[in-house]
């Protein structure tokens, strides 16, 4: 089964892709805007997610609500995937963090883990990984088959912007894990930068690494 991807198609959170696209968008800007689409795909994404009815009383009489009774596990890829962690934790009303970190290898494209925070054992547990942009594919994929070794019942991909090679990749490497983003870009330059993308995204949240 192919992985589904959802796209959010918005004007508001395409005008915002647009404003975190330009060059001339201050860092302070970026952060805002990564905090806003993050929480349009986010909505989307999780719209699934186990809850219980409860009474509550109003100041005029009883009526029925909806709680959430899931605590999602959030990952968010180092470092970027930190930008889309408070959009997340905004949104819902129990989550808990575990970072994985990895650096892609400049010559061979592939990914390399410098941090793992997974628990060992994550049954039953969903898990959302997230990485705003997600452009060979690698670094979520091999999150995911991390979590998925681990024993992840659920596995969602919460992205910014991807590519379609990247998606095809993910695809063979992880079908059936679902990912939502604000847009697909056509291609990869020779770095494995996303065409048009936005740049480095954590560049672009937090300053250029020495």
């Amino acid at each position: 089964m192919a992985s589904p991807v959802v796209v959010v198609d918005h004007p508001a959170v395409a005008h915002r892709l647009g404003r975190l696209r330009d060059i001339v968008t201050s860092a302070n800007e970026v952060v805002r805007l990564v905090h806003e689409v993050s929480t349009f795909v986010a909505y989307e994404a999780l719209r699934d997610l186990a809850t219980e009815h409860v009474p509550v009383e109003t100041p005029v009489a009883p009526a029925a609500a909806v709680r959430v009774t899931e605590t999602v596990l959030v990952v968010p890829v180092l470092r970027a995937g930190l930008g889309m962690v408070p959009a997340v934790q905004a949104l819902l009303p129990s989550i808990e963090v575990a970072c994985v970190g990895l650096r892609r290898n400049d010559s061979t494209l592939k990914a390399e883990v410098y941090l793992d925070q997974l628990p060992a054992d994550l049954s039953g547990r969903r898990v959302v990984v997230c990485d705003p942009m997600l452009a060979t594919g690698g670094s979520l994929a091999s999150v995911c088959a991390m979590a998925a070794a681990r024993g992840a019942s659920q596995l969602q991909a919460l992205c910014l912007i991807a590519s379609t090679p990247g998606l095809q990749r993910f695809h063979r490497e992880q079908p059936g894990v679902a990912v939502a983003c604000a847009a697909v870009d056509p291609s990869l330059d020779e770095r494995g930068y996303i065409v048009p993308g936005l740049g480095d995204a954590g560049d672009r949240l937090f300053g250029p690494l020495p």
